[in-house]
């Protein structure tokens, strides 16, 4: 039985490492067994060192990077894994939701999977029937419960992952980036079923990529990076050394040289691609475009000063687009869209839309493109995509450089409202004189 104290630990993580072998040919798995004390491996270090409490009724969060050891640290946790070193201890019945799908049959039901995942965690058959009205309730598949689950998209896979993982008497619920698929009724149905866990003194830890859902529902949050835990501390502490983290750039911060490339007298070198070098630069962007002319470089100016993509609700930004032509191009089109994080756009203009702005021009020349925005959003993430294209009377347009989702905005915290659009909302309380 768990202590009642809120000082109570329930998670203990005590110098944990995690040290995976690699090997560049399956055969020499094989030979390490008779190498002796020769290794015929390589060895990657997923966690090096990792310390974690976690206290009864806490909700802690985990940041950082992509391959930093979130997941590695919660299957440890778990028990999925076992450490490479140190100690995990944890008090009371640990629910987990981690890999989409992981601990399901594909070949069974989704009832029957329920079932298994209830044996699993210890409940009986009495009190697993008296947990299944709720599952079916919260998860909402309806006749699908009784379809097999390879069948199932990702979203039903969340949605019956979850109800299953909350309704098994948890003291530790543990989440793993799993409501990211999810659509966004179930996240915020999802995210009240946990404060309602919270209340009934559950302890919840969960890796997510959504700082808004850590300054939210945190009580405490971790930042790890390549292993190593970097910080821990209050959530808006450990988001803002996170976001800084991801906003840094690895570009030469030092006075910028003037490059004389050819007949160019600018500040970089207009032949090669700068744009991945900016702290703002998302490495998952989409590019197309047939190539005669290509975006080089951009800057971002808040308030007419440089910044890394860190932003704040009614800053002016003006976003600066280098473009090198490579072929002559007439009839042109320079674009600009706003997106939100799940890719719906707010906001989107053009040189044809708003004219002003030359059509033609000539192989060899250096064009520079500035837009200028309003930033009236509230606090989340955002992306900017950045375009070139050619006017064309049967196409509408053909791209010439497109570059989506290229720059990653993030609007820091906004404690008045939520939503996407700041409207400057206003509140008063009327008298009767005001409403004659």
């Amino acid at each position: 039985m768990l202590s009642n104290s809120p000082t109570h630990p329930v998670i203990e993580v005590q110098q944990i490492t995690k040290c995976y072998q690699t090997y560049r040919k399956p055969i020499h798995r094989l030979w390490q067994s008779f190498a002796g004390q020769r290794k015929l491996y390589d060895e990657f270090w997923a966690l090096k060192g990792v310390d974690l409490t976690v206290y009864k009724g806490e909700t802690v969060g985990i940041v950082g990077k992509n391959g930093s050891g979130k997941s590695t640290l919660l299957q440890i946790i778990t028990g999925i894994l076992q450490a490479s070193g140190g100690e995990c201890r944890t008090q009371g019945r640990i629910s987990a939701l981690l890999e989409l799908g992981a601990g399901f049959n594909p070949e069974f039901t989704g009832m029957e999977n329920a079932r298994l995942n209830a044996s699993i965690m210890g409940l009986t058959r009495e009190e697993f029937h008296q947990k299944l009205p709720d599952i079916v309730e919260f998860c909402g598949l309806d006749e699908f419960l009784h379809r097999p689950v390879k069948t199932y998209s990702s979203g039903m896979f969340v949605r019956l992952a979850f109800a299953v993982a909350i309704n098994m008497n948890p003291d530790i619920l543990i989440v793993d980036e799993a409501l990211a698929v999810g659509d966004v009724r179930f996240q915020r149905k999802c995210f009240r079923r946990l404060d309602e866990l919270k209340e009934a003194g559950v302890s919840i830890l969960f890796v997510t990529h959504s700082t808004d859902s850590v300054l939210q529902y945190c009580d405490r949050a971790i930042m790890l990076d390549e292993g190593e835990l970097k910080l821990t501390g209050s959530p808006k502490e450990v988001v803002q050394a996170y976001l800084e983290m991801m906003f840094e750039s690895d570009a030469d911060v030092s006075e910028p040289k003037v490059i004389d490339a050819g007949d160019y007298d600018v500040d970089f070198d207009p032949t090669q691609d700068h744009c991945i070098a900016q702290a703002s630069y998302n490495a998952n962007e989409h590019r197309w475009g047939d190539g005669r002319a290509k975006i080089c470089h951009y800057q971002l100016l808040q308030n007419g000063a440089h910044c890394n993509g860190l932003v704040q609700r009614g800053d002016r930004l003006s976003i600066r687009m280098s473009v090198l032509f490579e072929q002559g191009v007439s009839d042109l089109i320079y674009g600009i869209t706003v997106k939100t994080n799940d890719g719906n756009a707010i906001y989107g203009t053009n040189s044809r839309l708003v004219g002003k702005l030359p059509t033609d021009q000539e192989a060899g020349e250096l064009v520079q493109i500035e837009f200028e925005l309003s930033l009236q959003l509230l606090a989340g993430d955002y992306f900017i995509s950045l375009g070139v294209a050619q006017d064309h009377a049967d196409k509408d347009n053909i791209a010439v450089d497109r570059r989506y989702d290229m720059i990653h905005l993030h609007v820091r915290e906004t404690p008045d409202a939520f939503g996407i659009a700041a409207l400057d909302g206003r509140l008063k309380l009327l008298s009767n004189d005001d409403e004659q």
